[in-house]
């Protein structure tokens, strides 16, 4: 991998850069990264919790994720 310049960077600000399709995340896939992190907060890894007591409706993926 090449090193990138700081004016290419600076060139780069307020542009779509690593543009990627979507992708269908499960929650069996949110669980799995869950295990690998130690991650088990409950509005990743609890459905019916993370429904009753957030504004969205069901889990939220990790941010890495």
């Amino acid at each position: 991998m090449e090193p990138i310049s700081l004016d290419v960077l600076l060139a780069s600000v307020g542009k779509e850069v690593g543009v990627s399709p979507w992708r269908v995340v499960s929650q069996r896939m949110i669980d799995q990264f869950a295990d690998a992190t130690d991650d088990h907060q409950f509005i990743h890894c609890d459905p019916e919790r993370a429904k009753r007591e957030t504004p969205f409706g069901g889990t939220i993926a990790h941010g890495f994720l």
